[in-house]
């Protein structure tokens, strides 16, 4: 008999479908914030949301940081915090994709713990998640009026809607995860329009991590009805409109539509029910190799879908099901979905050789999406055997 705990996160509001200006400075009046420092990355903080954004909260507004780079660095981390202590802020509104976001929330934990260089972060990381818990690090003491953040996503990686952040630690080329249940943003904006500058393969891409959300839940050993309604109503959504964006970018219920998928792709990590391997590696591709977020996506689930065949078919027949042919392997449909969208592929076409297979696979083996895969790994020369299959 199935048996877990399904955890409820401390977001106080999503607002969709409304003006991201509006939202935030109705959200920023609301939370009785006075003083609001803006995170974003510098291609963010060339459009129009944010200048609309900053407008909007007019003489709340104490200062921008947009130095937020790819995988979300320690040193952008530690600089952003500096930026907003130094602004004294009391509310954090982060613009942009999942690097933004996850930068973001590493903040709140630097401003909270006063961390102020980089080696300081390492008393932070989260360690190994108890039963039913994130896995925070104990040494998180949140002081009473916490600062918060509000987030305003520009993509569809779904980093908003959760209490956990992929940090990279450049002195060793990994990605490490933080967590605590109060760096989950207190407000989420989705607001379409936020996402028009997006570039359409960003877009894309990131969608296709969502799916990737919701597969590797979906064919989880531990996957229970609550999972299995969200993840599959997020393919429905996701499977129809990912193709229907590329076709016609300017169609609003469409992004929409894409926001409610991503929201429902994330919804089951509240649930205990953890990612597999196509994260793990994911994770590794993005620090070690520079892969973008959501390629590691696209070329990593079809060939971990194929190796957890073995020990998962019938959990993949709901991938099958929710994609609407139950009679293909989830592999290919995924695989085509891919391809449909003009997405990479393959490793060799995000620029990852053989030659990186090794390093790759023993980085992995430190990655607690790797350690929960359906199919178990227990050694790198397992995580080779997928790569291989990804080459």
């Amino acid at each position: 008999m199935l048996s877990g705990i399904h955890g409820h996160q401390d977001i106080e509001r999503v607002v969709y479908g409304k003006a991201a200006g509006s939202a935030v400075l109705t959200e920023a009046k609301r939370l009785e914030a006075g003083r609001v420092f803006v995170t974003t990355s510098k291609s963010v903080a060339q459009s129009a949301l944010l200048g609309d954004i900053v407008h909007a909260l007019g003489g709340r507004h104490v200062g921008t940081y947009a130095g937020v780079t790819a995988h979300s660095p320690r040193p952008c981390v530690i600089e952003g915090a500096r930026l907003a202590h130094e602004a004294k802020a009391d509310l954090i509104v982060a613009v942009g994709g999942g690097s933004v976001i996850d930068a973001t929330k590493v903040m709140l934990i630097a401003l909270w713990q006063k961390a102020t260089r980089i080696e300081d972060l390492d008393a932070f990381r989260a360690g190994r998640p108890e039963e039913g818990a994130a896995p925070p690090s104990q040494a998180i003491n949140p002081p009473p009026e916490a600062i918060r953040m509000i987030a305003v996503p520009t993509t569809l990686s779904a980093a908003e809607f959760n209490a956990y952040a992929g940090i990279t630690d450049l002195r060793y080329g990994i990605k490490e995860s933080f967590g605590h249940r109060l760096i989950v943003p207190q407000v989420i904006v989705l607001d379409p329009a936020a996402t028009l500058a997006t570039p359409m393969d960003l877009m894309l891409s990131t969608g296709l991590k969502a799916v990737d959300h919701a597969v590797e839940r979906l064919c989880s050993q531990q996957a229970h009805p609550f999972v299995i309604g969200t993840a599959s109503e997020a393919l429905k959504l996701l499977a129809k409109a990912l193709p229907g964006h590329r076709a016609k970018p300017d169609d609003m219920e469409t992004r929409l539509d894409l926001q409610f998928g991503m929201w429902l792709s994330i919804g089951a990590g509240t649930s205990g029910v953890g990612v597999g391997a196509s994260h793990g590696i994911g994770h590794v591709l993005g620090a070690a190799c520079h892969v973008p977020h959501g390629h590691t996506s696209c070329v990593m689930l079809p060939p971990v879908l194929r190796w957890n065949l073995a020990v998962n078919a019938d959990r993949q027949k709901r991938v099958s099901e929710a994609l609407g042919r139950p009679d293909l392997p989830a592999a290919d449909l995924v695989g085509a979905l891919v391809e449909t969208l003009g997405l990479p592929r393959r490793l060799a076409d995000v620029g990852v050789g053989k030659d990186r297979f090794r390093e790759i696979a023993e980085k992995s083996m430190h990655d607690r999406a790797v350690l929960n895969n359906p199919r178990p790994i227990k050694e790198p020369a397992q995580v080779v055997e997928i790569l291989e299959l990804a080459a």
